[in-house]
């Protein structure tokens, strides 16, 4: 059963993210991964100030939807410790600016640049643009929603290419996933949402597995992966039209 809303104080609810992705960064940061993964990035370590001031100034407070994505891309949380953290909407509309530090161990063709990195990950930029062009102020929209990601690393191979979570091997994916369904239930608690939106079909079977049975409404939305062929195509209009058919409308709340 779902709590009532707002049975953690706002500074209850933050102080229970940060908790909660501590507890994440230690079992995840316990895990091995072998080949083809060559370098596994941590954020929630890393970047932890970045995704504690994420966590703090845009989570402290229980929420009606929350949108949940795979795991970091290279362009965008590994660089700046955010969800979907594309440089430019983090910077200069989250208004996160901290400094990150960098991974042990770096792939050489994925440094860890923090908000200096050039290049600005498609999906974000699709994700955080769409959230700034209907919602206008981040106030707006964090008052009722927020973004987390089910798993907090990014896999690379040796080419550099980002291998996703699922992906993995069978042995190298349970430990992984059961330390990712308890931080998923944790926040999930902590928030209290009576929506989780899947961003993706990955997350939305995560969200299913750990939060079946829990009175929570759980939907899925198009994935703005730029390997998505379907993202290429009006993929905000797209999102808009599948959140009206969940009946997740994205005015109620948001003025």
């Amino acid at each position: 059963m779902r709590k009532a809303l707002g049975t953690l104080s706002r500074n209850e609810t933050g102080a229970e993210l940060v908790a909660a992705a501590r507890a994440l960064e230690r079992s995840v940061g316990r895990l091995r991964f072998a080949r083809p993964v060559t370098h596994v990035y941590n954020p929630l370590s890393y970047a932890r100030r970045a995704h504690t001031a994420y966590l703090e100034r845009y989570g402290a407070r229980p929420k009606r939807v929350v949108f949940l994505g795979m795991n970091p891309g290279p362009f965008g949380m590994a660089q700046t410790g955010v969800p979907f953290g594309a440089v430019e909407p983090v910077r200069d509309w989250l208004r996160i600016e901290v400094k990150i530090t960098r991974p042990r161990t770096e792939h050489p063709k994925r440094p860890v640049l923090g908000l200096d990195c050039p290049r600005n990950e498609v999906s974000g930029e699709r994700l955080w643009g769409a959230i700034q062009a209907h919602w206008k102020r981040p106030a707006r929209f964090f008052d009722h929603h927020f973004v987390a990601n089910y798993c907090p690393l990014l896999f690379l191979e040796e080419s550099g290419r980002n291998r996703t979570p699922d992906k993995l091997a069978a042995g190298e994916r349970e430990p992984l996933f059961a330390a990712c369904d308890r931080h998923l239930a944790r926040l999930i608690d902590a928030l209290d949402p009576e929506w989780v939106v899947g961003i993706g079909a990955f997350a939305e079977r995560r969200a299913r597995e750990v939060l079946g049975g829990t009175g929570r409404h759980i939907g899925r939305i198009l994935h703005p992966s730029p390997a998505n062929p379907r993202a290429q195509r009006d993929w905000a209009g797209t999102v808009r039209r599948e959140l009206a058919e969940l009946g997740v409308c994205p005015d109620r709340g948001t003025r």
